[in-house]
């Protein structure tokens, strides 16, 4: 890892993620170092979310710097993260997502190319129920129609994190959502784009797809269909956020 002149601040929020962790961050490392120039030094950043395992170990044992959050809530996860980051911009990626290098060239790609505000990228996910399938395609489809960004992975300038207050605290969920439309408003100010990417979706698991059956996705995605902004305010009407359900 170069930190010397860090451009790129890559903030990965984990809470109870000693599992995935390690393959994440591997991951990271070779993708960005496959793309290594000039000007192209980086820096990650783990959060450990008051987690209870090995995650903050395992994040040092994976060459990144520990930032510590104790209130267990993704947006202050991804907020204490990009406050304590150096670089002049910020990718958000989640602790069971794995970036490829091709992924990572792109990005690049859009940093140095001086014409976005921000950007996204399609997911994939291997070993998903034929319903599971169905819900990654349909958010694909959304996030490249609407330019929303998925939680998974999520790249801004650091100046406009700092202007726009990072991500809403009073959002459960969806805080990535609500932060790309935010920021694609003052993107259009200044004549920027912001992007989904999807020449190289991002590998994401399937965790959630497997450890909840349908029923009680279906539920969940009820909820909110029936209570938008009151479940998304509510820690305890997102269970699968936020039960804590791992694999073993």
């Amino acid at each position: 890892m170069r930190t010397s002149g860090v451009l790129l601040s890559v903030v990965v929020p984990a809470w109870n993620e000693e599992g995935c962790l390690p393959r994440c961050l591997e991951a990271l490392h070779s993708a960005l170092q496959a793309c290594a120039g000039p000007g192209r030094a980086y820096e990650l950043i783990v959060v450990d979310n008051n987690s209870t395992d090995a995650t903050a170990a395992v994040a040092h044992a994976g060459n990144a710097r520990v930032v510590f959050e104790p209130v267990n809530q993704i947006a202050r996860a991804r907020n204490a993260g990009g406050q304590a980051a150096r670089g002049e911009w910020l990718l958000f990626i989640d602790a069971d997502s794995e970036i490829s290098p091709g992924l990572a060239s792109e990005i690049w790609g859009l940093i140095e190319g001086g014409r976005v505000i921000g950007a996204g990228s399609t997911l994939r996910m291997e070993a998903v129920p034929w319903w599971g399938s169905g819900l990654v395609h349909i958010w694909n489809l959304s996030s490249r129609l609407f330019r929303w960004a998925a939680g998974a992975l999520l790249l801004c300038r650091r100046q406009d994190f700092v202007a726009l207050e990072g991500f809403s605290n009073t959002l459960y969920a969806a805080e990535e959502i609500d932060f790309s439309r935010r920021l694609k408003r003052r993107g259009r100010g200044e004549g920027l784009r912001f992007e989904i990417l999807n020449d190289h979706p991002l590998l994401t698991s399937s965790r959630k797809l497997r450890l909840y059956s349908g029923r009680e996705i279906a539920a969940q995605l009820l909820r909110l269909a029936l209570r938008p902004w009151s479940s998304l305010r509510n820690r305890k009407r997102l269970g699968v956020w936020y039960d804590g359900r791992r694999e073993r």
